[in-house]
């Protein structure tokens, strides 16, 4: 049975030890990488710098709220906009394991430049054991590069540290709580960000249009939710598919985009049940997104697919 004081503890009293100089966390603003940042803050205090990297592919107002929350925390930090560079890596790019180990080793060449200004030796990743457990090794099958693990550079400067690399999000969830973290029931986000809710090439075009149709299926979810109309899902968004559909607007034709609605259930994020969703919000989901972008979207569908056969994310 997973003891929650006994793991804050012992974790802080082994990073004391082997965290000696100056520590970059990657801080997305996630429930796993601010649970590392309270751990590692608690250990280290001043030594840590918490490091959040726009990369162009995050939610909408995502990442001005993380350097707010990073002001809240009372974390000393780093904000940085890298967004132009991570498009131009990616362009032309449309392969989902490509998008991954792209992403994964530009955020540790940001990192490694901040550690250079900064004279850091460490990188804390707030790694679980899904990530290396999907990314696979010599015993295990590859099932996605998990940005922060087979996404990871086969050289790097900076010496690795990750605490919660034992831990299911459950149990993660558990020490935010224990820590009292605002983000202990916030839903995942995937690391590579709206990239790998692109089917294809991620493109900035096609990122505003999966960042607002992400925004509205959160916003009617969470309210429904709210009104006590359905129960909250695991995790809840929507992917841009690499298709276009004909419809009509008006009386005259039109061919645009299809977005696919993803919503499921979940514990651990082994396993997962596709969310039932009542049919009366899936149409406010879908009314509301086609409305927003008539001129670009004209189809919406709901995945109803379980984990296995099919993961969480798209790609």
């Amino acid at each position: 049975m997973f003891k929650v004081k006994k793991f804050i503890d012992e974790t802080i009293d082994s990073l004391k030890k082997q965290v000696s100089g100056m520590a970059l966390i990657a801080f997305s603003g996630g429930v796993d990488s601010t649970v590392c940042a309270a751990l590692v803050n608690k250990a280290v205090g001043e030594k840590l710098i918490a490091v959040h990297v726009d990369t162009g592919y995050m939610r909408k107002n995502e990442s001005e709220n993380v350097k707010k929350f990073m002001k809240k925390m009372g974390l000393n930090f780093r904000f940085i906009n890298a967004s132009k560079d991570f498009y131009k890596e990616l362009k032309n790019v449309e392969e989902p394991e490509r998008k991954r180990k792209i992403i994964g080793e530009k955020f540790i060449r940001v990192f490694e430049k901040v550690a250079k200004e900064e004279k850091i030796e460490y990188l804390v990743q707030g790694t679980i054991a899904p990530d290396w457990i999907e990314s696979g090794d010599s015993l295990r099958d590859n099932i996605k590069s998990h940005h922060n693990v087979g996404g990871l550079p086969e050289y790097m400067k900076l010496k690795l540290v990750e605490p919660l690399r034992d831990l299911y999000k459950d149990e993660v969830r558990k020490v935010a709580r224990a820590l009292k973290l605002e983000v202990a029931e916030k839903q995942p986000f995937p690391g590579p960000g709206l990239a790998v809710r692109i089917i294809g090439e991620a493109t900035p075009e096609r990122v505003d249009i999966v960042r607002e149709a992400c925004f509205i299926v959160e916003d009617e979810i969470e309210k429904a939710v709210q009104k006590g109309k359905m129960e909250m899902p695991w995790q809840y968004f929507a992917v841009l598919l690499p298709i276009k559909s004909v419809g009509v607007q008006g009386d005259r034709r039109a061919y645009g985009y299809v977005i696919s609605i993803r919503a499921v259930q979940s514990v651990d994020a082994m396993t997962c049940a596709y969310s039932k969703i009542p049919h009366d919000i899936l149409d406010k989901i879908s009314t509301r997104i086609t409305i927003a972008m008539i001129d670009k979207i004209n189809r919406v569908v709901y995945d109803v697919t379980n984990k296995p056969p099919g993961t969480v994310e798209w790609e």
